[in-house]
Order: C-alpha cells, then structure tokens, then sequence
C-alpha cells in the first residue's frame, strides 16, 4: 500500500523501519537526536529508540566516521549523517583510508556494514560550505558504493537497501529536493548497482541523478514541444556505474546529454561519456554534451541560479546534440 510523503519523510522512515527491523542499526551525527537533524530527517527517533541508538554527536566528522568505524567493526550497522556536504572533509581521511579499505586489508575477515548519509547539491540558498557536490572524490574510490536518491519512493527503498548492505555505502540526498512528495510503497526494494529509465525516448538520452533528475524530466516535457523525444535516466548508483543501462539506451537514440550540478572537470559527466564513447561508439551520431556546475567553487547563493543546470541549459545540449539551431541561446 503507498502512502503520499515527502523525501525527508520518506528517509525517515526508513531509517525507523531499519531502527525497528534490527537492535545492530545505530544512528550517529550532528544534532540528529535531540533537535531531530537540521533538515529534520531524524526527528521523533531518539524518542522512540533511546539516545543509546540515536547518537548526538560532538561537532567532528572525523570522530563520527571513526567512531562508527569501530562500531562496524563490532558486528553492528551504524549509520553517520554529516550535516551538511561542505563538512565531509575533515572526515575525508577516514572514509577513504579506513571505510573503503579495511575489507580490502584484511582479506575479507572485516566487512564495513557502514552507512554514510550526506545532504548534497545546491538550491536553497545557502552559505560557504553547504551547497557543495562532492560525489566524483567518492566515486574514484575503490571499496564504496556511492548512490544517490531522487524521489521519496527512491529514498526509502535505497536508503533500507543501504543499511542492510554488507559494504559500505555512501547516499547522497539531495537536500533541495527534501520536500518534494510522492508515493512510497514500503515493500519496494531497491537495487544499489543499477541506473533507472524514467521516461522512454526515442531522439537522445539525458543522463541525470541526485536533485537534476526531476530538471531532466521537466526538460524533457519542455522539448516535446520541438518535437524532441527524450529518454531519460536517473543515473542514482555513482559507483559501480551502471553502464549497461546507459549504452542500451544510446545504442537507441544516437545521442547523449549528461547533467550534473557538479563541476565538469574530472566528473561523473566525464566517465560516463567515456563509457558510452568506449561500449557503443558506433551508435553515436554526434559527439556527447554535458551540462554541468561550472568549474569555479560554489559561488554565494545570491548567485546559484546562474551556477546550477537549469532547463534551458539542458535543451541547449540538446539542441547541439541534435544539430539543431540554437534558438534559446540566440533568444
């Protein structure tokens, strides 16, 4: 049975269920028990579960990553939450030195049951340090899984599939998206290695994951009034990266546009063109385009609309994709 709610109810409750499901899951981060998280993700569980279960931290990302290295260490499931995606470096060293590498390390006698929560993107207009796309460090690194969510269905089923996974797993929630609703079905499972097709199209494949998804369906909704049929794909596993479902779907259409709040520079954009250039390089018909941040640090939020990917951007690509004349720009 489905149930109308938003994405950070969504997490919510899933983060309950797993709660509920098994004593060996234990919360830990930043202000996430007493005031219930910053975006509220977490209210109502230390209540319900004891502060033993839903644990406030000290403000130190390093201290909660290692500590809940330790605690994964000891047969149980913790679950880090880092406030906000700019704070993730001073724990940086932990998560790829220790968290990615100690099943590695010990020759599969220690598995990570670590689950890593990250607020990322952009979009609400914040301050230095709380709009940052950190994905691409995490994804180079061999040993984590990196996924993202879209949807308050995708969240629940992901964020469920990602604590009960034996390696450790990286979700990036995008934050702007906290209060978009949808239906959720409690019962769907999620499949952390594979990418989605949203929407069948038959002129190009727009690659999209995290908050630029539900911007890639408006897009796409946009340019069927040209006449563009666009195919659609929440990308959602960084790492592994579901190439499979990606070059099926441009051996289709001839053509690839991928988007990303990130910066283009050494970015998922990049691997994902070159897997499609390297597995179906014959189906193309034009070279690929991205759209993405642009390479400079994220500017201040008075400024964002202009940084972030928006429609417009994305049927320029498009348009260039296609050899189509660009009206929007020349507008």
């Amino acid at each position: 049975m489905s149930t109308t709610m938003t994405m950070a109810a969504a997490l919510n409750a899933a983060l309950r269920d797993s709660l509920e499901a098994s004593e060996d899951v234990v919360l830990i981060g930043e202000d996430i028990g007493t005031l219930g998280g910053v975006f509220r993700i977490t209210d109502g569980l230390k209540e319900r579960f004891g502060a033993s279960r839903v644990i406030d931290s000290p403000l130190a990302e390093s201290g909660i990553i290692g500590a809940s290295v330790g605690m994964a260490y000891r047969g149980m499931r913790p679950v880090s939450e880092i406030q906000f995606d700019g704070f993730v470096y001073p724990g940086f060293d932990q998560i790829v030195a220790q968290v990615a590498r100690l099943h590695y390390r010990t020759s599969g006698a220690v598995r990570m049951p670590l689950t890593i929560r990250i607020p990322f993107g952009g979009g609400i207009g914040a301050v230095e340090h709380h709009s940052e796309s950190p994905e691409a460090y995490f994804a180079h690194t061999p040993g984590l899984r990196v996924v993202t969510v879209a949807d308050p269905q995708d969240a629940y089923s992901t964020m469920r599939a990602a604590i009960e996974c034996d390696d450790p797993v990286m979700v990036l929630e995008p934050k702007r998206r906290y209060w978009s609703k949808g239906e959720v079905d409690t019962s769907v499972t999620a499949d952390l290695s594979s990418a989605r097709v949203l929407r069948e199209g038959r002129d190009a494949t727009l690659v999209a994951y995290g908050p630029l998804v539900v911007t890639a369906l408006e897009a796409a909704v946009a340019a069927e009034d040209d006449g563009i049929d666009l195919e659609v794909i929440d990308l959602r596993s960084l790492s592994p990266l579901d190439r499979d479902t990606v070059a099926a779907s441009v051996r289709r259409t001839g053509h690839l546009v991928v988007a990303h709040e990130a910066p283009g520079n050494v970015s998922l954009s990049s691997e994902v063109i070159t897997s499609v250039v390297e597995d179906c390089f014959a189906h193309l018909e034009a070279a690929p385009e991205r759209v993405t941040g642009f390479d400079i640090p994220y500017p201040p939020g008075v400024l964002e609309d202009h940084y972030l990917p928006g429609i417009d951007r994305i049927l320029d690509a498009v348009d260039r994709t296609l050899g189509r004349r660009n009206s929007r720009e020349a507008a």
